[in-house]
């Protein structure tokens, strides 16, 4: 919406009352007052009642007028209070009227330059917007400013990796190059802004940003706080380069990276801070390239990854920390959880690697009910998972490595309920059971292999038969746990 549109003319418009209205309720205000004023003092006293006088002396006579002349000074007062208020009231409106229509002219030379062929002076015009956002008379005429940076970003744009830019054509390449640095120092200034303490007059925190289905080749939000507002990148496409999201801090606010690409490119939120806010990643496809969330801290948030998609590219969780946290579809690795639900539901994992190599668990719920691993390398060796549940019912191991190679389970329920195996390898080599339950009931081994020939501890519950017949074909157990019958 431009800032001079009708609608927020009529929302910034002046209203004042009648002055007849004004002046009159100020009077019986005062009145009332004076009279609460007068009573309050009179039960405070004590007074029974007031001394008669037949006669008016010279000194009360006197009383009585500079009653009389204080009563309509106070009058005058009221009526000069009011008209003086009023027309403050008038001048800061006309000063917001100036000031906004100084702003909407700035505004107008500013959009104006984006649209120029030169990127020079589309540069100028970048800055000029951030310059008039920071200089903005209200919030409104801000947030239309980073709505317009932002809709520049969602613009129509193709990234061309280095090897695909042709050699022979030089202007067009320059041209193509001067276009992603427009870009980048966009995003370079939405990132400046969200640095800022949300008491610095030039804070953009708790502002909504826009980015659905933009491109981003590359660009720097490290340090950035999304505290606040929405941040949607649902749609976006992060295709080459480097997105860096280091150090970024989300708390309170809403981003929404559902429906995103990651293909080709590197994105890094390493040392980010999750915390109180809603972050969604539903629906995201992960096709080549690396995302970093190496170091992360999830705490008291919401992080969804419903029905991500992993074919062939490499997701890192190194070192995350997830604190009541709840995760549906994704790729963790080195992760630290506690309290929290972890969630894979109905995830599919193809040609991709999953690491949870030396996860903590610690009375969390992992669930990848109805996933699909087909192809894929999932490891939780050396994991720990402490006191909590890892749900695999009806999920589907077709193909590819699951490796649970010296993890721990130690007071943990583990559910393979109408788990299907067929041609991939669950190995549980040197895991370690004590006092656990792991379920699997209605469990199907077709071509597959379950290892717990080298398991130790107390033998789980549900794995091995009760009635001395052989256990299913792929289904590897320590000889003390299972002494088949001669």
């Amino acid at each position: 919406m431009s800032p001079n549109s009708p609608r927020r003319q009529e929302r910034r418009g002046l209203r004042l009352w009648p002055v007849g209205i004004v002046l009159a309720l100020t009077f019986v205000t005062a009145i009332a007052i004076a009279a609460g004023v007068f009573f309050a003092g009179w039960d405070l006293l004590g007074a029974q009642g007031l001394k008669p006088q037949r006669q008016l002396t010279s000194q009360t006579l006197f009383d009585l007028v500079k009653l009389s002349f204080g009563v309509v000074a106070g009058a005058g007062a009221l009526v000069a209070l009011v008209v003086a208020y009023r027309r403050q009231r008038v001048d800061e409106d006309g000063a917001l009227r100036d000031a906004t229509r100084l702003h909407t002219e700035r505004f107008t030379t500013a959009v104006s330059q984006l649209g120029e062929e030169s990127a020079a002076v589309r540069l100028g015009g970048v800055h000029a917007l951030a310059g008039l956002a920071d200089d903005a008379p209200t919030r409104d005429l801000r947030q239309t400013c980073i709505d317009v940076l932002c809709a520049y970003l969602r613009l129509p744009y193709e990234y061309v990796p280095e090897a695909g830019q042709p050699s022979d054509d030089v202007s067009a390449r320059h041209a193509y190059m001067a276009m992603r640095e427009v870009r980048h120092t966009t995003i370079r200034l939405i990132r400046d802004h969200l640095r800022l303490p949300p008491e610095h007059p030039h804070s953009w925190r708790g502002h909504d940003l826009d980015f659905t289905g933009a491109v981003f080749d590359g660009g720097d939000f490290s340090g950035a706080h999304f505290s606040g507002g929405t941040v949607d990148f649902s749609g976006a496409h992060f295709s080459g380069g480097n997105v860096d999201f280091s150090d970024a801090h989300f708390s309170g606010s809403i981003v929404d990276f559902n429906s995103a690409h990651f293909s080709g490119s590197t994105i890094d939120f390493r040392l980010s801070r999750f915390s109180g806010g809603i972050v969604a990643f539903n629906y995201v496809m992960f096709t080549g390239g690396i995302v970093y969330f190496s170091d992360a801290h999830f705490s008291g948030g919401i992080v969804l990854f419903t029905g991500a998609e992993f074919s062939g590219g490499t997701v890192v969780f190194i070192g995350a920390h997830f604190s009541g946290t709840r995760f549906t579809g994704t790729h963790i690795s080195g992760t630290h959880i506690s309290s929290g639900t972890v969630r894979f539901d109905q995830a599919l994992f193809s040609g991709s690697t999953v690491l949870f190599t030396g996860a903590y668990f610690f009375g969390s719920i992992v669930d990848f009910k109805g996933a699909h691993f087909s192809g894929s390398t999932i490891d939780f060796n050396r994991a720990q998972l402490s006191g909590g549940t890892v749900h695999f019912t009806d999920t589907n191991f077709s193909g590819g490595t699951v490796h649970f190679t010296d993890t721990n389970f130690s007071g943990s329920t583990i559910d393979f309920m109408a788990a299907h195996f067929s041609g991939s390898t669950v190995d549980f080599a040197g895991a370690l059971f004590n006092a656990g339950i792991v379920d699997f009931a209605e469990m199907q081994l077709s071509g597959g292999t379950v290892d717990f020939s080298t398991a130790d501890g107390v033998k789980p519950s549900g794995l091995v038969p009760q009635d001395g017949q052989p256990p299913p074909t792929g289904l590897h157990l320590p000889p003390r746990w299972y002494r088949p019958t001669s």
